[in-house]
């Protein structure tokens, strides 16, 4: 990692007198195995798209969290936001246990925690938190790989009173599950940048048997705001997307529509763009018996109704999440892991709203295995883009949270 700046040592040496940096906790017991593999062809039953090749140098790989016998994971579980440049991201933190290459290499039997990475500097230096400290966003639930760590527990579920600001300037939501196919989520919201989290806040079911929230959201105004979330099945598994809205600053929140009410395998994690005043582009994570692949799907009238558009990443190995942003030149960014040999982490850029994508950009393909990926991706105000992702370099090697800093004109476009 690179030396940390005078600012940002005076910044780590106060958080640690305030216990706020991460200290390793206790033992204890849970499990979850990885995605079993898939024959990744293409959905629409077209070629694969286009690589678009680059310089190695145009893109910087930096490590956010890196410790020797540890596992960091997840970016796209927790979330990630900015102010600037002041990044701040949310991942799990284990213990690295080698299960095989087909699962997930983190110690079942030992304590996983809910962390936060903080950069002032556009994402070169990387600070890190703990908020369990002070009884917030504490792992909790079937959706933990490994088991919850010893030390505060999570505070009690309530309803959410409304009138959050969802424009403050250094407002952050994060929502959370406790299993990704049956049971209820929860919601944490900040007004000081992630230092400290109100919650955690009910959210309904909406009727179904479960719902896995993970982070995405659209601001619309002052107490407006509208949630992506996934959905278990009629059978009780995961998942299919659909939006949900609220007008009153978070008090209640009404089911808007289903984006894949009917996915044939599942159609999971969401991550959405805001076009223009009406329209919105959601990339869904999809996957069936045979295949793993990410599909688009276009709202024209603000969500309430859904059409699926396009393939953007047809073939995805045994699947990865999307992360989509909308960039300052009107272009969308979409980028994924790639859970097939070469394992790397992957882009494409649109320049007329996701309805047709340029060739595939390879940010890294140097992975030693399928487990990694999950990326959430951000852009600096100097136009460099920095994507957030879990990786390991070696078959067993440790897992730990890297960033890509790069740009579309170092890429090639």
């Amino acid at each position: 990692m690179k030396t940390i700046s005078s600012s940002i040592r005076a910044w780590l040496l106060a958080s640690l007198c305030a216990g706020l940096v991460a200290k390793p906790p206790a033992a204890q017991a849970a499990a979850e195995s990885l995605d079993q593999p898939g024959n990744a062809k293409n959905p629409q039953a077209g070629a694969a798209p286009n690589v678009k090749t680059a310089s190695t140098s145009a893109f910087r790989h930096v490590k956010v969290y890196a410790e020797p016998g540890r596992f960091g994971g997840w970016p796209a579980n927790h979330g990630l936001w900015s102010w600037g440049n002041e990044i701040l991201v949310g991942f799990s933190r284990g213990y690295y246990k080698d299960l095989g290459p087909e699962r997930h290499n983190i110690d079942r039997e030992r304590p996983e925690e809910h962390l936060l990475a903080r950069s002032l500097d556009g994402g070169e230096t990387w600070i890190i938190e703990d908020p369990a400290v002070r009884g917030m966003l504490v792992p909790t639930g079937k959706a933990l790989h490994g088991v919850a760590p010893q030390g505060p527990t999570e505070m009690p579920w309530r309803e959410c009173p409304g009138g959050i600001d969802f424009t403050h300037p250094d407002f952050a939501m994060t929502l959370r599950m406790t299993d990704v196919d049956a049971g209820p989520s929860r919601f944490y919201y900040s007004t000081d940048r992630g230092h400290r989290w109100e919650g955690p806040f009910r959210l309904p079911l909406f009727g179904q048997r479960g719902v896995a929230a993970r982070t995405d959201y659209l601001v619309n105004g002052p107490h407006d705001c509208l949630l992506v979330l996934t959905a278990s099945k009629p059978d009780g598994k995961e998942g299919r997307p659909f939006c949900a809205r609220t007008t009153d600053g978070g008090r209640t929140w009404e089911f808007v529509s289903w984006i894949n009410e009917n996915p044939s395998g599942y159609a999971i994690m969401p991550s959405t763009v805001r076009l223009n005043d009406h329209e919105l582009l959601t990339a869904i994570r999809c996957r069936d018996a045979v295949k793993a692949w990410i599909e688009t799907y276009r709202s024209l009238d603000d969500g309430r109704h859904w059409t699926r558009d396009n393939v953007p990443a047809p073939d995805l190995g045994e699947g990865n999440p999307p992360s989509m942003i909308r960039l300052k030149d009107g272009r969308v960014c979409l980028t994924y892991g790639y859970r097939a040999r070469p394992y790397g982490m992957r882009a494409r850029l649109s320049n007329d709203g996701g309805r047709t994508w340029a060739d595939e950009i390879i940010l890294r393909d140097d992975g030693g295995g399928r487990d990694l990926g999950y990326p959430r991706t951000v852009q600096r105000p100097d136009g460099k883009i920095v994507t957030i992702y879990y990786f390991h370099d070696q078959p067993k090697g440790d897992r730990y949270i890297a960033a890509t800093i790069w740009s579309p004109a170092e890429a090639g476009q």
